[in-house]
């Protein structure tokens, strides 16, 4: 499970710059890296919270 969420991650970013999501922060296709930075704290906020 751990390898398939950046892979889900990476086809986002790859089909958002092909045609924009239109979610609220992803409408235009220059908005691809806030996917990322989105997968970064979400990363480490799961670090902070892990025993």
């Amino acid at each position: 499970m751990s390898k398939v969420l950046p892979l889900l991650l990476l086809v986002a970013m790859a089909l958002h710059l092909l045609r924009p999501l239109g979610l609220p922060g992803l409408r235009r296709r220059r908005d691809f890296w806030k996917i990322a930075v989105g997968a970064i704290a979400l990363m480490m906020l799961t670090v902070l919270i892990r025993p």
